[in-house]
């Protein structure tokens, strides 16, 4: 059975820093890319980060610079740094695992920006 659960979400000011992180079970971590998505209520879900198996990363452009996505194949867990954040950062975030062409989905964090 496989498993994702998020954890690290919370409100911060604007300008500070959260560290998102998924934990996996029951999947083929490293052979398994791995992204990071966000939503707020009425839009569609936002594809915020991607890590490949090869450690390739790929980030929304609302996003560069600020975010960085990084995983750990031995611990199966994938980690979104977050800094600078800004009030439209505001979301549920949701990490998502895809493996030959299947995918799971976490149960999503609130992440909210404000002062």
């Amino acid at each position: 059975q496989v498993q994702l659960v998020e954890s690290g979400g919370g409100l911060v000011q604007p300008g500070g820093s959260l560290r998102l992180s998924c934990a996996a079970s029951g999947v083929y971590f490293s052979t398994s890319t791995l992204d990071w998505y966000r939503q707020t209520p009425g839009k569609e879900r936002e594809l915020v980060a991607t890590i490949t198996t090869t450690g390739s990363t790929k980030y929304a452009d609302s996003v560069k610079g600020r975010f960085s996505i990084s995983k750990d194949n031995a611990k199966k867990t994938v980690s979104l740094q977050m800094n600078s954040l800004k009030p439209e950062d505001t979301a549920v975030y949701y990490c998502k695992v895809r493996n030959v062409g299947i995918e799971y989905w976490g149960q999503g964090t609130q992440v909210t920006v404000s002062s």
